[in-house]
C-alpha cells in the first residue's frame, strides 16, 4: 500500500495555465480519504504554490506538507512550519551569481519568503506573470548576506548554451553544487546532496512511514533523484527521456490530461 507521494507541480500535476483539474482534484480528495499524504515537490518556494495549494485545499492545514527549492525545505502547511531545511552558504551563492553574470541568463536567488529575479528579459517576465517574485535592476546581492538563501537558478531558452555554461563552470564551484534541469528552460542549483529524493527520505522519515510505501511522480531532470529514490517512480507522458527510462511506469495521459489524476486512480484508489 502506498502512503506518501512526492509529486512535482511544473508540467507534472499542473497544466500549462498552471492550474491543478478538477479531476486531479477529485482524485486526491479521495485518496486522502483514505489516509494518502500527497506532497508537492518543487523547484519553487512555499509562498509561489499558494494557488496550487489552495486548489488542493491544503492551506495552512495540519498533515499537509510540501517540499520547496528542489528539496532545500521540507515544510508542513499548518505556519507553514519548517521540518528540515538545507540551506546554501551566501559564498557559494555569491560565487555563482558573479559566474552567471558574464553569461546570457536571468538569474533567479530564493529565500523562503522571496524568489528575487536580476537580469531578466521579455520570455522571462511573461512566464513569471503568475508567480510570486522580486525584479532587481542592480546586481547587488550582499542583503542576502543577512537571509537564508535555499536556491539558484539561471534562465535561457536555448537548453544547449546552459549546459555549455555547466561545462565552463569552474571545477570547485561545480563540485559543491547539486545541479539539475527543469522546464527545458532553467539550470538549478542547490548545495552538493540536497535534491527532491533526500527530501522525499527525510518526509518520509518524519511522518514514519517505509520508503517501499512512496510515489514520486515528475517530468524532468530535478526529479530524478526522487523518483529513483522513491519504492514506485512514475514519469508522466510528456517526460523527459531520462525520467521516463529511469521510472518503472509511464502514465498514458501527459500533464494537459489529468496524468496524476491517473496515477491515483492506477495505484492508489
Amino acid at each position: 500500500m502506498y502512503r506518501l507521494i512526492a509529486c512535482d507541480l511544473d508540467e507534472t500535476l499542473l497544466d500549462k495555465s498552471r492550474h491543478v483539474s478538477k479531476r486531479t482534484q477529485e482524485t486526491i480528495k479521495m485518496a486522502e480519504a483514505q489516509g494518502l499524504i500527497f506532497a508537492p515537490a518543487t523547484g519553487r518556494g512555499f509562498y509561489s504554490i499558494k494557488q496550487t495549494l489552495e486548489e488542493l485545499e491544503a492551506v495552512n492545514k495540519s498533515n499537509h506538507y510540501m517540499i520547496g527549492f528542489n528539496g532545500g525545505v521540507v515544510v508542513e502547511n499548518h505556519g507553514p512550519t519548517i521540518i528540515k531545511d538545507f540551506p546554501m552558504p551566501f559564498e557559494i551563492l555569491s560565487r555563482l551569481f558573479e559566474f552567471g553574470c558574464n553569461y546570457q541568463v536571468a538569474i533567479h536567488l530564493y529565500t523562503f519568503e522571496q524568489t528575487y529575479v536580476y537580469h531578466s528579459n521579455p520570455e522571462e517576465d511573461a512566464y513569471l506573470t503568475t508567480i510570486p517574485h522580486e525584479k532587481r535592476f542592480d546586481d547587488d546581492i550582499h542583503f542576502l548576506k543577512d537571509h537564508v538563501c535555499y536556491k539558484a537558478l539561471f534562465q535561457n531558452l536555448d537548453r544547449s548554451y546552459l549546459e555549455q555554461l555547466e561545462q565552463e563552470m569552474p571545477k570547485e564551484l561545480h563540485d559543491v553544487l547539486e545541479i539539475s534541469y527543469s522546464s527545458n528552460r532553467y539550470i538549478e542549483f542547490n548545495p552538493k546532496g540536497v535534491n527532491k529524493g533526500a527530501a522525499l527520505r527525510t518526509l518520509a522519515d518524519h511522518l514514519s512511514i517505509p520508503m517501499n510505501e512512496t510515489i514520486a511522480i515528475g517530468d524532468n531532470i530535478n526529479d530524478l533523484a526522487m523518483i529513483r529514490e522513491a519504492e514506485l517512480g512514475i514519469a508522466v507522458a510528456n517526460a523527459v527521456p531520462t525520467i521516463k527510462e529511469a521510472a518503472q511506469h509511464t502514465t498514458v495521459a501527459d500533464h494537459e490530461q489529468s496524468a496524476v489524476a491517473e496515477v491515483i486512480e492506477t495505484f492508489i484508489l
